[in-house]
């Protein structure tokens, strides 16, 4: 059993996460599945089928000199775009907040004692914080995405001066650490939003207490080196529809036109369907990036560090 409220260094955050998919590994999944198999389901159906659509006639517009072809087939077609358009965004938003929330919900539940979960106990979860997942999406939306937008451009731009590469390196997991520790703060505190955005900030950088080092190293550690854990293994399945992609754009005529579009036809469902395996697998995987940042939240909650010590020796104290 894992413990939760204690004090890790940056080796630690990385061999927990990898041990709590031993011990709950199977446990987790199942509701996962469960709860997110049918979102997960649909969303890889729509970029399968959907944007092949779309990349086809895109790609189509230019063979032959149809230069106005997907300009016309746009205009054609506009009202099922704009529909599927709207639905692949609202189907995107659940998935988000399905896929954000469940760690989190699982984490809460383990770390006050369960061993094993059921789905209807996490879907509980769901419903009995319908409200508060409500206002945590308007803050995300309209609050924490504007800042966060405008903190990551003004980055970009510093790139011509150097320093905005290693700023964005910085950023990237520090913006992850960030919104996750709000999302886990909101649901295992009694703060409301704003409360829970002040901790998640000032967590980064110091503890509670103010008095001992500050754990931004170890948790920008911590996240970076679980982004380029998942980045490597997701970059496979990547990688190989770009060889038969970039294979159907050398197959070209002696005038230098493309002698059929490269996203149809049976190489083209092969290019989308390793696209959406590789959806799938970043989905499955961004579990160890939540996992993972939750035992950072819970390395920052000092002032319960000491309670649950003294909770375990309690019950210790009962069973002899």
């Amino acid at each position: 059993m894992i413990q939760f409220y204690k004090k890790r260094d940056f080796g630690t955050f990385i061999s927990d996460s990898f041990n709590f998919f031993k011990l709950y590994g199977k446990n987790y999944f199942k509701n996962y599945i469960l709860i997110n198999g049918l979102l997960l389901i649909l969303m890889v159906t729509v970029v399968i089928f959907g944007y092949k659509e779309l990349f086809s006639q895109i790609f189509g517009s230019n063979l032959g000199g149809e230069t106005y072809y997907f300009e016309q087939y746009f205009s054609d077609n506009s009202g099922m775009l704009i529909t599927v358009g709207i639905l692949t965004f609202l189907l995107f938003m659940i998935l988000m907040i399905v896929n954000y929330l469940y760690p989190v919900f699982y984490l809460k539940r383990i770390a006050q004692g369960a061993e094993k979960i059921k789905t209807d106990e996490i879907l509980n979860d769901f419903k009995s914080n319908a409200g508060r997942i409500g206002k945590l999406c308007l803050g995300m939306i309209f609050i924490v995405t504007p800042a966060v937008l405008f903190v990551v451009g003004f980055s970009y731009i510093l790139i011509f001066i150097i320093i905005g590469f290693f700023l964005i390196l910085l950023l990237y997991p520090t913006i992850f650490n960030f919104t996750t520790f709000l999302m886990y703060d909101y649901f295992n505190s009694n703060r409301g939003f704003w409360e829970s955005l002040s901790y998640a900030l000032r967590s980064q950088f110091s503890y509670p207490n103010g008095s001992e080092k500050s754990p931004y190293w170890k948790y920008w550690g911590s996240a970076f080196v679980m982004f380029i854990i998942i980045y490597m293994i997701t970059s496979i399945f990547t990688f190989i529809p770009m060889i038969f992609f970039y294979g159907s754009l050398l197959t070209s005529t002696p005038d230098g036109n493309f002698e059929q579009n490269p996203f149809t036809g049976a190489a083209g469902i092969l290019f989308f369907v390793f696209y959406g395996v590789s959806m799938l697998i970043s989905f499955f995987l961004s579990n160890l990036m939540y996992v993972n940042a939750g035992l950072m939240y819970y390395d920052s909650r000092t002032d319960l560090h000491q309670k649950v010590e003294l909770a375990e020796i309690d019950t210790i104290g009962i069973n002899e």
